[in-house]
């Protein structure tokens, strides 16, 4: 049994380094991860489901301001900067990255540039969501694993 530990081990290791290789994740999260301990054993899950909760209500948000008659620059800035924030806090890097051109096109006043980066946004925010939570279960089946082993 303490093979299949090591085995659940091995692939959660390679999945982590996946997911910074590819950009979905930088060494901000590796900074969460350092955080959490046995007395908060559910730190990062914890982080990063606020940060599923924040980004959904601020994607929802730019989709109504991006929808209006006059749309209001500022807000939808104001919105993406958040959007930026928070997707930093956690290391979903490629979140980030798509936030910096959109409030490009916010300065520049480009509604068909802002509407393209809200769809590569949406579309990130998905991919990164779906990682984080395969990776969520991956540590679940370890811990699991763990304590059918050694309990």
């Amino acid at each position: 049994m303490a093979a299949r530990v090591m085995q659940l081990q091995k692939r959660l290791t390679d999945y982590v380094s996946s997911l910074l290789q590819e950009g979905f994740l930088d060494d901000h999260y590796q900074q969460i991860l350092e955080l959490q301990d046995e007395s908060n054993p559910n730190f990062v899950e914890e982080v990063v489901t606020l940060f599923f909760q924040d980004a959904e209500r601020l994607l929802n948000e730019l989709e109504t301001a991006l929808c209006q008659q006059r749309i209001d620059f500022k807000m939808v800035d104001a919105y993406v900067h958040q959007l930026k924030g928070s997707s930093s806090s956690i290391g979903a890097q490629r979140v980030q990255n798509v936030c910096i051109g959109f409030r490009n096109y916010c300065n520049e006043q480009n509604v068909e540039g802002c509407r393209k980066s809200l769809q590569q946004i949406t579309e990130e925010y998905t991919l990164v969501k779906n990682k984080l939570e395969t990776l969520f279960k991956m540590e679940q089946q370890l811990l699991a694993a763990i304590r059918s082993t050694y309990m």
